[in-house]
């Protein structure tokens, strides 16, 4: 990094956002739509939708060897590969190069990136699940880490409106877990998770049910405005949707924003720095350096919202250091960088369901089913072998072999793979919640630098007793489950990679809010507690992890937190 060059550029913005994805577009739809005059910071490329979606329609015989990870993808995405997706022909243009973007590990952590405009908005999974007064309350309650700032009511109003907004599918259940959400129609389950549903009801007494997952794609009408589209049942989202039928940023929020005349997007720049002002003890700029040219801007804003992911985030405010603040704007209470969580998973049970021969699924359904927590709610579900909770992802399908051949999708070949499908298989996918450790942490190395002369990040968490514990009942109830419905073959799971943390891709927890300074980073509103300019929205600020998705979350914290930036910024008390 040259650091004898930086340019200062005169012009102040009322905000910075930093940050492109799931709530960075919500970061800037809010402050612009608010009237605040934005600078939108995304250390990777342009994206634009659809002319951007290079192999949206592509089919699988189009991709050599089936869209396999070629041996040259996998010498640049060597942790990347790690996932088993996102080296794909089909996505991995959409996910990091490991050798130009590195990272260290004292313990593995899987880092799952994607640095362009859209961020993972355009491969995230949109399932989308509210946090309860169960999660909120559960720190506090059994006295692990810190107690969240805010409960469910404070909460629930932003969640009704990132609901609203981005369209949600699904079916409410009226659980005290599962808070009941603004939703659209859900999509429909099969022949074999429908049956499935009727056992759980049947042979469990301790509350499971089975429904739809609850996903962030219209499955009613559209979104005036936004020119969104219904879905279409591609099931080839992660590729980036052409009728942008499920929610990311680059065809819901930021539009809005730029709509409003108040956005500026510059792309290829990465923020490394929020600079603090000892004299006004506010942030009254960021450092960054342009992705292509190497040179140094600092940007000069009133309020900062870094949107960056959990890990990103947390690097920015280490590296932020000032007299004031030696260790990380904002880290007095030493916890800056430490309670990384993210869900563990890759554990369950699998099975194959006759009598159903007679039944096939018609289009490519974007979703799965979904088993809401059971564990630790009270009474018969309570268990003493761990704490906290987890959730079944999964489904069942039947394959068929023309899918995968150019040549079986025409003639009498083309008729009798479809008359002769395969075997209905069924899978239990658990995912469980990681409780907030101090010891799980991320660091950075000032000696490994990346080629833009900037530290890189060094990880060091891994799963703990109570999470080891959960997964064996993980498994165990998954088999139990598939067995009571009479299937055959059903093998239990655990994949070892699965017991590494980022795999997830939910990372959480690096600058945790908290009621407290000394022993948190962000406040109820998600400011820094010692510079209340600045706001952090992304994973960053989760105080636990529960065991739902967390976009949703981070989407709806989002939106709160600019709403009262914007409101202190007109009253000019920020």
């Amino acid at each position: 990094m040259n650091t004898n060059n930086i340019n200062t550029i005169e012009e102040t913005y009322d905000a910075i956002v930093v940050g492109t994805g799931i709530s960075g577009g919500w970061a800037a739809k809010e402050l612009c739509e608010n009237g605040l005059k934005t600078l939108v910071l995304e250390r990777g490329r342009m994206i634009k939708h659809i002319e951007d979606y290079t192999t949206a329609h592509k089919d699988p015989w189009e991709f050599p060897n089936l869209g396999v990870a070629t041996r040259e993808i996998i010498k640049q995405k060597p942790k990347q590969h790690r996932t088993g997706y996102a080296t794909r022909q089909e996505t991995e243009h959409f996910f990091v190069d490991d050798l130009k973007h590195p990272y260290n590990e004292d313990k593995r952590f899987d880092w799952i990136r994607g640095y362009h405009v859209g961020g993972r908005s355009l491969t995230w999974g949109r399932q989308s699940y509210r946090l309860s007064d169960i999660d909120f309350e559960a720190n506090k309650k059994e006295g692990i880490a810190v107690d969240w700032p805010i409960r469910y009511k404070d909460i629930a109003p932003w969640y009704d409106k990132v609901e609203e907004y981005i369209g949600v599918s699904g079916e409410n259940l009226g659980l005290k877990q599962l808070p009941d959400q603004k939703l659209l129609k859900p999509m429909n389950l099969n022949c074999v998770e429908k049956h499935l549903k009727g056992v759980l009801a049947e042979s469990f007494d301790d509350g499971r049910l089975l429904t739809i997952g609850r996903t962030a794609h219209i499955t009613e009408g559209s979104k005036p405005g936004q020119g969104r589209s219904t879905c279409q049942y591609r099931n080839r989202c992660s590729r980036g949707c052409p009728f942008a039928a499920y929610f990311s940023s680059i065809t819901s929020t930021l539009p809005a924003a730029e709509a409003t005349g108040n956005m500026t997007l510059r792309p290829n720049s990465i923020a490394h720095e929020v600079i603090y002002d000892d004299i006004t003890k506010k942030a009254i700029g960021v450092k960054v350096t342009d992705a292509e040219t190497k040179e140094v801007f600092i940007y000069k804003a009133k309020i900062i919202f870094l949107c960056a992911s959990a890990i990103a985030s947390a690097s920015i405010l280490l590296q932020s250091k000032s007299e004031r603040f030696p260790d990380g704007l904002g880290n007095d209470s030493g916890e800056l960088g430490r309670n990384i969580m993210d869900h563990h998973f890759h554990v369950g049970a699998r099975a194959k369901a006759d009598g159903f021969e007679d039944k096939i699924e018609k289009g490519r359904r974007a979703n799965g089913l979904y088993i809401p927590r059971f564990r630790n709610l009270g009474g018969n579900t309570n268990t003493k072998e761990f704490t906290r909770g987890y959730g079944y992802q999964g489904g069942a399908s039947r394959s068929n072999v023309s899918e995968m051949v150019a040549e079986l999708k025409y003639g009498p070949e083309l008729k009798e793979a479809i008359l002769k499908p395969g075997e209905w298989n069924v899978n239990l996918l658990a995912f469980g919640e990681t409780l907030p450790n101090h010891d799980n942490k991320m660091y950075m190395d000032y000696e490994k630098l990346d080629q833009w002369g900037l530290p890189t990040v060094t990880f060091d968490a891994d799963l703990r007793e109570n999470e080891l514990a959960m997964r064996k009942d993980m498994q165990e109830q998954a088999v139990n489950m598939l067995t009571a419905a009479g299937y055959k073959d059903v093998e239990g799971y655990d994949n070892s990679k699965g017991k590494a943390l980022g795999l997830g891709i939910h990372e959480m927890g690096t600058a945790r809010m908290g009621r407290d300074p000394k022993t948190s980073v962000l406040n109820e509103f998600n400011q820094v507690h010692t510079c209340t300019n600045v706001y952090v929205t992304d994973g960053a600020f989760m105080t636990s992890s529960g065991c739902q998705n967390p976009s949703l979350t981070y989407m709806a914290f989002t939106a709160r937190a600019a709403n009262h930036a914007a409101e202190q910024f007109k009253k000019n008390n920020i």
